[in-house]
């Protein structure tokens, strides 16, 4: 299988081995041209690299460690293994996992030992999307990056602790970087329109430079969403399309407007990966704005997700689950509307069922919340992995002796009667305690009217003279005993006729 490594040496190495073909700066993207060249230029990631930084410390002690650069798109991740590697003053070696295999990074390590021994040179590894690796490739990075053969600088996009296995995650530090505020995006944008030797505002640019308004400056900015290529690349689109149709301000300098960004962006690029982490953390700010009581901010996760293309049965049963688990008998109506909004979405499917979505979605957020259902029952586990299968008390068993001591409620005044169902060892013991609000304080007043009645001897009910006296199921029980005596009656003469003949 063919592959490609880049090998290069950032502070000028004699015999540093150049990529097979690079194109000339001239033909490159504006991004790529605006790479940082050292760790004052990086952008954002201040606690990491800043005066103060990490990783700037780990640097200037002398020792920078295998680690895992974890973020989005577009927040700095290649261009921060360049600037460690020239900071660190190792050979960079860059591969990527998608088009990489263990072949490779054997010959790199082969590599990298032979310049470590002859030069004291060390190399640091950066390997791109590195959750795309399998185990097996994983697994063969392990040793080298024990003993320090290589410095390890993986990035990916993906959540680590769900796609590095653990033993190679183990012997690295996993970095998170967070998408560049919108003021960081305004700093790389200014850079770029500035910059005379890779920018806009030389040779590489468009004759007589470019001007950006405050408006499509603005609307850049935030178009980008955190991520610095976005906005990059979106500029010089624009740029382009802008310097085509000869729009330029009274100074000559190319103008690119609102329509220049709107038509080079298309739409907006919505942080939002199904698999990965921008599904993970929309997902949990949809269920904590319906948590948390807020319907505002409820429908614009809803309609982030729904627009991004989340599978809409995702979205309905996490609201099921809602109901259930954040409304539960406070509100028994939302369980119904939830079932009720997935039902809808299987009859009438998209883009219709975003009505009972947006209906479900609005209820569940504005009405009274409780957790009690669901914190008892987890209790009542938590006894039941604690003490395994405790045995039935004798008067609630199905058959033997003891349940001829069962009292029947609905004998006795107010339906209800003292008497333990609690297995014997838990005798006592509460798990649900009815929360203040909605249905569920109804609920605590008659569990209190009970407890309290349940001190006070009890009482039979009369018993009318028309109706029958004791457990309706009871009487059931004994004629279906009957029946099934006369049929054991019946199949015992079948079998005596069949012997004698």
């Amino acid at each position: 299988m063919a592959t490609r490594r880049s090998t290069t040496r950032l502070t000028g190495e004699a015999d540093a081995q150049q990529p097979a073909f690079a194109p000339p700066p001239s033909l490159q993207p504006l991004a790529a041209r605006m790479r940082p060249r050292s760790l004052d230029e990086l952008v954002g990631h201040t606690n990491l690299v800043g005066p103060r930084g990490t990783l700037r410390r780990a640097i200037d002690g002398g020792h920078l460690g295998s680690l895992l650069l974890w973020g989005p798109p577009g927040t700095g991740k290649t261009s921060l293994a360049r600037v460690l590697a020239d900071a660190a003053d190792a050979r960079l070696v860059t591969i990527s996992a998608v088009m990489s295999g263990v072949a490779e990074v054997r010959t790199i390590v082969a590599e990298s030992k032979e310049r470590l021994a002859l030069n004291g040179l060390r190399t640091l590894l950066f390997i791109d999307e590195i959750h795309r690796f399998n185990k097996a490739q994983q697994d063969a990075l392990l040793p080298h990056v024990e003993d320090g053969t290589v410095t390890l600088v993986g990035a990916t996009t993906e959540n680590p602790y769900f796609e590095v296995n653990s033993a190679l995650l183990s012997r690295l530090r996993v970095f998170r970087l967070e998408p560049l505020s919108d003021e960081q995006i305004g700093l790389v944008i200014r850079r770029a329109l500035e910059d005379p030797e890779r920018g806009l505002a030389g040779g590489m640019g468009p004759t007589g430079g470019v001007a950006l308004g405050d408006a499509p400056f603005e609307h850049l900015v935030g178009l980008a969403a955190g991520d610095a290529r976005q906005a990059l690349n979106v500029l010089e689109s624009a740029v382009s399309i802008a310097d085509s149709d000869g729009i330029r301000d009274a100074d000559g300098r190319v103008s690119p407007g609102l329509g220049e960004v709107e038509a080079a962006a298309q739409q907006r690029a919505l942080a939002y990966d199904r698999a990965g982490d921008g599904h993970y953390d929309t997902v949990s700010a949809f269920i904590k704005s319906v948590r948390g009581n807020d319907p505002d901010a409820a429908l614009y996760w809803l309609a982030a997700m729904i627009a991004a293309g989340e599978d809409p049965r995702f979205i309905a049963r996490r609201l099921i689950i809602l109901a259930s688990e954040d409304v539960g008998l406070a509100d028994p109506r939302a369980l119904e509307i939830a079932v009720a909004a997935a039902q809808a979405l299987d009859w009438v499917g998209l883009p219709e069922a975003q009505y009972a979505l947006a209906q479900a979605t609005v209820m569940l957020a504005v009405t009274t919340k409780s957790n009690s259902v669901g914190r008892a029952y987890f209790a009542a586990m938590d006894d039941v992995l604690a003490n395994g299968s405790l045995p039935v008390p004798a008067h609630l068993r199905s058959s033997g002796f003891g349940r001829k001591s069962y009292r029947y409620p609905h004998d006795y005044v107010g339906d209800d009667v003292e008497q333990q169902y609690l297995p014997d060892k838990l005798g006592g013991r509460r798990y649900y305690f009815p929360g203040e609000l909605g249905a569920e304080a109804r609920i605590g007043e008659r569990l209190e009217r009970l407890l309290a009645g349940r001190a006070v001897p009890a009482k039979r009910k009369s018993v009318a003279h028309e109706s029958p006296n004791g457990n309706p199921m009871s009487t059931g029980s004994e004629a279906m005993k009957r029946r099934r005596t006369k049929l054991s009656e019946i199949a015992a003469e079948e079998r005596r006729d069949a012997t004698t003949e």
